[in-house]
C-alpha cells in the first residue's frame, strides 16, 4: 500500500497517463467508441443504458470515497472540500444522470470496463495526490480563498452546468417511443457539436485548477483526448444525416470557436 502512494510510482502513472492521451486521441480518431448515438454490435455483449452508466460511473464514486475515508488527511477541510467536488459531480453521473436517461438503448460492457478502469486511474491521480502524495501542508484551509481555488471552483461549477443543461436539451428532443435522431439546439450547442462534452472538458479544466496538481492536468487532458474525437464523430454524422441543415449552423466539434 505504501508503494502504491509513493512519489515516484505516483508520477510515473501520471506521466504515463499523459502519454496515452495521446495515443488515445489518434487512435479514436479512426475508432468510434459503440455507445450511445455511435451503438454498434461489433462492441460485443450489452446491458440496458441505465444500468451501464451506473456500473461505468459508481465505482469512481466509491474508490474516491474510500481513498478520502482512509486516509489520515480525512479531517482536514481544503482537501474535503475538493473532494466532495469530485464526488458531487460523480454522484449526479452515476446515480441521478441514468435515472434521467430515456429509451431502451444499449451500452456494450466492454465500453463500461475500459470507463471503469479510466474512472477509477483518475480518481487515484487525484484523491493519491491529494490524500497521500502531496505534502502535508499543501492544501492549508487558506487553500479555500486562494486564487487557484476560486478561479477554479467558478469554472468547475460553470461547466457542470453546461453539461447537465446540454445533457436536458437531447433529453427534450424525442417524445416517448420515438427513436429519430434529431439536432440538439440552444445553450452551448448554438457554438458546438457536443456541448456536454464541452461543459464536462470545462469542468475538469476548472478542477485542475482548483487542485493545482499534475494529476487534475491528466485528468483534463485525457477528457479532452477522450470526448473531442467522439465530439467530431458526432459532428460528422449530423452533417450525413441533416446536410446543409446542420452545415448552415458553422459549430465547431467540442470548443467554440476553436476546435
Amino acid at each position: 500500500m505504501e508503494n502504491l502512494f509513493s512519489h515516484d510510482f505516483y508520477f510515473c502513472v501520471v506521466w504515463t497517463m499523459l502519454a496515452l492521451a495521446v495515443v488515445v486521441f489518434v487512435a479514436l480518431q479512426f475508432v468510434t467508441a459503440g455507445y450511445g448515438m455511435m451503438y454498434s454490435r461489433r462492441w460485443g455483449p450489452t446491458v440496458g443504458n441505465r444500468l451501464g452508466w451506473v456500473l461505468m460511473e459508481a465505482p469512481v464514486f466509491v474508490a474516491m470515497l474510500l481513498l478520502w475515508l482512509c486516509s489520515e488527511r480525512r479531517t482536514e477541510l481544503a482537501p474535503a472540500v475538493m473532494v466532495l467536488l469530485f464526488l458531487l459531480h460523480y454522484f449526479q453521473r452515476s446515480f441521478i444522470f441514468p435515472l434521467l436517461i430515456k429509451g431502451k438503448g444499449r451500452m456494450p460492457l466492454a465500453i463500461i470496463a475500459m470507463g471503469v478502469l479510466f474512472n477509477v486511474v483518475n480518481a487515484y491521480m487525484i484523491g493519491g495526490w491529494i490524500f497521500y502524495v502531496s505534502p502535508a501542508d499543501s492544501y492549508p484551509v487558506s487553500w479555500l480563498w486562494s486564487p487557484q481555488f476560486i478561479v477554479g471552483t467558478i469554472v468547475f461549477f460553470a461547466g457542470m452546468a453546461i453539461n447537465i443543461q446540454s445533457d436536458s436539451i437531447v433529453r427534450s428532443l424525442r417524445k416517448p417511443g420515438d427513436t429519430r435522431h434529431y439536432i440538439p439546439r440552444g445553450g452551448m450547442y448554438r457554438y458546438v457539436a457536443s456541448a456536454n462534452y464541452f461543459g464536462e472538458f470545462v469542468e475538469w479544466t476548472g478542477y485542475a485548477i482548483l487542485t493545482w496538481c499534475l494529476g487534475g492536468v491528466a485528468f483534463a487532458v485525457w477528457t479532452f483526448a477522450n470526448l473531442a474525437p467522439r465530439a467530431k464523430a458526432i459532428h460528422r454524422r449530423y452533417e450525413c444525416e441533416f446536410g446543409e441543415e446542420y452545415k448552415s449552423l458553422k459549430r465547431k466539434y467540442i470548443i467554440p470557436y476553436i476546435y
